[in-house]
C-alpha cells in the first residue's frame, strides 16, 4: 500500500461557440440535475460500468467463468430494465496468458498485444455467451487515445456507442491494445472509462473491482470505509492500495480515484465499489464509495488534453502571459512566453508554466519547438511581417488549452 495525494481535474476553458461542434450538443441528461447521492444509479438512463481484470481472470485460471456470470448477471439485469449500459472491460490481456503458456503479465509490448490479440476473443466470447442467456445482445468497440485526441474519431466513436445503445445492445469498450503504442496509451482502463463516460454523457460512472469499497487505511489494519467523497478534500492523508489482489490488473485502487475524481470533478457522479457488488450498486444501495459531482461536465477532448494526453515540452510564460491565461481565459501568444523547453512538433501537447515553474495549463502548440525561440517576445503583427504568412497564429490557440 501506498500514500496517493489526488489532486482535482482542472478546470477547463470554455471553448469559442463557432466551434462548439466539439461536443455533442446537451441533450436530457445533460439538464437533469444529478441526485446528490448513490440513489441515482437506481433510475439512471445510461451508466458506464468498468471491471478490472484482477475481478475476472487469474494468471492460474485464465477467465473466471463464475465471476463473468454473476457480472453478466447483474448487467443484463438493468438493462433489461431500461437502463443503458456500456460495459468497459480489461482482462484481455490476463486472459490471453494462459494460453500462451506465460507465467505472468509481460512487460515487453509486442508480447502484451500478443497476449491481448488471443485473450479479447476469449473474453467477448464468455461475454456474448453470459449476455445472450438473458436475451442481451454484446458489441465489441475497441478504442486508442487517439480516439480521443481528434474530433472526427471522437464523433464517430459517439456515433457508434449512440447507434449501440439505440439497439438495446451492451457495448464492451477496451483499449485496442493490439495496436496501441507506449505512446498513446490511456494506461489504465480506469480512465478510458472515465472518458468514455463523458463521450457518451453517462449519468454515472462505476468502477468495480476486487475491493468493497475505498478505506482510510489498510482495511486488514482496521481502517474504517469511506462512504462519501464530495472533493480531493476528503481524501488528504488517506492510503491507497495499487495492485488488485489477482496480480493481473495494473492499477489497483489509485487509478480507480483517479478516474473517479476526473469524472466527478468533470460533472459526472462515480462509485467505486467491488464486482460482487455490482447488483447492489446499480440498485442504488449503499455500498462502495460515493464521488458525488464537484464540477462542470467539459468537451471529451479538453478531458483527455487535461488528464491523459503525453506533454512533449515546456513553454515558461511571463507573468501578464500567466495572468492572460489563466485568469482572462485567453490565447497564448508569442510575446508571453519567456523559454522553451523540449522536442515536440506542431499539433503535440505541451506544458505551460509559470516563472517559478509551476504548471497552470496543457495545449495543443501551433508551431514545433524549433520555430519558436526566434519568436519569443515579439506580437504576431510584427512576426507576420518579418517572417512570413504563417507566424502570425496563437502559440496555442484557447479552444486547444485546458487549465490544470
Amino acid at each position: 500500500m501506498t500514500s496517493k495525494a489526488v489532486t482535482a481535474p482542472g478546470a477547463a476553458v470554455s471553448p469559442d461557440p463557432r466551434r462548439a461542434s466539439d461536443s455533442r450538443a446537451p441533450d436530457s441528461r445533460a439538464t437533469v440535475t444529478p441526485a446528490p447521492d448513490r440513489s441515482l444509479l437506481s433510475g439512471a438512463r445510461r451508466i458506464v460500468v468498468k471491471v478490472g481484470s484482477s475481478s475476472l481472470t487469474s494468471i492460474k485460471g485464465g477467465i473466471s467463468e463464475e465471476a463473468l456470470t454473476e457480472l453478466a448477471d447483474a448487467l443484463a439485469h438493468k438493462r433489461n430494465a431500461g437502463t443503458e449500459i456500456i460495459l468497459v472491460s480489461s482482462g484481455a490481456i490476463a486472459a490471453g496468458l494462459a494460453p500462451l503458456g506465460l507465467a505472468k503479465r509481460p512487460r515487453d509490448l509486442a508480447t502484451q498485444q500478443a497476449a491481448a490479440s488471443v485473450g479479447q476473443g476469449l473474453l467477448m466470447a464468455r461475454y456474448t455467451h453470459a449476455f445472450g442467456a438473458h436475451g442481451v445482445t454484446v458489441s465489441q468497440v475497441l478504442l486508442t487515445a487517439e480516439d480521443f485526441m481528434r474530433r472526427s474519431q471522437h464523433t464517430n466513436a459517439l456515433r457508434a456507442l449512440d447507434r449501440l445503445l439505440n439497439l438495446g445492445v451492451v457495448p464492451v469498450v477496451n483499449e485496442n491494445d493490439t495496436v496501441a503504442t507506449h505512446e498513446i496509451r490511456f494506461g489504465d482502463n480506469d480512465r478510458l472509462a472515465a472518458l468514455v463516460a463523458h463521450l457518451v454523457r453517462a449519468d454515472a460512472l462505476v468502477l468495480l473491482s476486487d475491493v468493497d469499497s475505498l478505506y482510510d487505511g489498510p482495511p486488514a489494519h482496521g481502517a474504517k470505509r469511506i462512504p462519501h467523497v464530495t472533493g480531493p478534500q476528503d481524501l488528504d492523508g488517506v492510503t491507497i492500495g495499487r495492485t488488485g489482489k489477482a496480480g493481473t490488473g495494473t492499477g489497483g485502487m489509485v487509478t480507480k480515484v483517479e478516474a473517479a475524481t476526473i469524472a466527478a470533478g468533470s460533472g459526472i457522479p462515480a462509485l467505486v465499489t467491488s464486482t460482487g457488488n455490482a447488483a447492489a450498486a446499480l440498485a442504488g444501495k449503499d455500498v462502495g464509495t460515493w464521488f458525488s459531482v464537484n464540477g462542470s461536465r467539459k468537451p471529451v477532448r479538453l478531458l483527455w488534453l487535461a488528464h491523459l494526453a503525453s506533454v512533449e515540452g515546456t513553454l515558461v510564460l511571463d507573468d501578464g502571459a500567466v495572468h492572460a491565461v489563466r485568469d482572462r481565459h485567453t490565447s497564448l501568444l508569442p510575446a508571453g512566453i519567456s523559454a522553451v523547453h523540449g522536442h515536440f512538433e506542431a499539433g503535440d501537447a505541451v506544458a505551460m508554466v509559470s516563472p517559478d515553474g509551476t504548471v497552470i495549463a496543457h495545449g495543443l502548440v501551433n508551431y514545433g519547438a524549433a520555430e519558436l525561440p526566434q519568436m519569443l517576445g515579439r506580437s504576431t503583427k510584427e512576426l507576420g511581417k518579418a517572417l512570413g504568412r504563417g507566424y502570425d497564429r496563437v502559440v496555442v490557440h484557447v479552444d486547444d488549452l485546458v487549465l490544470v
